[in-house]
């Protein structure tokens, strides 16, 4: 019997399994390399999906040897988690459902279980079947990291679309020299909250704003986190040197306001954004004249 099997035969299943792994790691990456995850990533040539096999196989090795082939949070898979993680961006932007990547993530195991069933034709029935169980756990594990991986960089993903749509969501408008207004329509949170402060303390400095209007009429309710919000951004406005002026305050709002006992004693409000406007330009000096009814004369 060669010298490897008459080792593997005292290993336990997780170390014979990684005698396998590094003894048959050439042979492994070749026909991962024909598999559709590798083949279709890695469309410069077939050699780089070759080496990022090899990559994949030395962390499933570094897994057997420290007897976790159970454990997704075992240190061999940090070095692949990145390189997992483009392959399954990839695959994703070719338009395969989670399901179909996971699907291709398992393809991975018949080729090897192959070899693994041709290394070990001379031992005993019980034996081939504990190191094929061993290894089939194994390559279970990587696909369970492999779509940890993607779903937390889907997630991240979705993450940075959600700031980019607030940011959207969040205009700052420029009504007349030395005034912005941010009209604000729909659920306010925290996030959203906390975006508007930043985008309409930018927006001041910029425009050189002395007034910044807040309308908040097509906000329907608010909570208590939300109002403290609006308040600070109240006060960090007056610290950029802006007169900040809330309108369009609704009943529940103003209820709610009431109820939780904020001091809006140094806040001017306003009923609409219009009236915001008049009060804005008052104060910089302009004259705002209605104009007379049409076919009315002069008195």
């Amino acid at each position: 019997m060669p010298e490897h099997e008459a080792a593997g035969s005292l290993a336990t299943p997780a170390h014979a399994v990684r005698d396998f792994l590094r003894r048959r790691r050439e042979q492994i990456a070749q026909r991962w390399a024909d598999e559709p995850l590798f083949r279709t990533v890695f469309t410069v040539s077939r050699d780089e999906a070759v080496e990022a096999g090899k990559v994949v196989v030395d962390a499933l090795a570094q897994v057997a040897d420290a007897e976790r082939v159970e454990d997704p949070d075992a240190a061999g898979f940090t070095g692949v988690r990145e390189q997992l993680a483009r392959m399954g961006a990839a695959r994703s932007r070719a338009g395969l459902s989670t399901t179909q990547v996971s699907s291709e993530l398992a393809a991975l195991l018949p080729p090897v279980e192959n070899l693994l069933v041709a290394d070990l034709e001379q031992e005993p029935p019980e034996r081939q079947r504990e190191c094929s169980t061993a290894l089939s756990v194994l390559l279970g594990t990587l696909r369970l990291v492999a779509m940890q991986t993607a779903l937390s960089e889907g997630q991240a993903l979705i993450d940075r679309q959600r700031l980019q749509l607030l940011e959207v969501a969040t205009p700052v408008i420029k009504l007349w020299d030395g005034i912005v207004a941010v009209p604000l329509i729909g659920t306010l949170d925290s996030a959203r909250s906390q975006v508007v402060m930043e985008t309409l303390l930018n927006a001041v400095v910029d425009q050189h704003a002395r007034f910044a209007i807040l309308d908040i009429t097509g906000v329907p309710t608010v909570d208590s986190l939300v109002a403290q919000h609006l308040m600070k951004t109240v006060a960090a406005a007056r610290l950029m040197g802006a007169e900040c002026v809330v309108s369009g305050i609704r009943p529940a709002i103003a209820q709610t306001i009431v109820h939780l006992g904020l001091d809006l004693g140094t806040v001017k409000t306003r009923a609409s954004l219009a009236d915001a406007l008049g009060y804005c330009l008052h104060e910089l000096g302009a004259n705002i004249v209605n104009a007379a009814p049409e076919g009315a004369g002069r008195r």
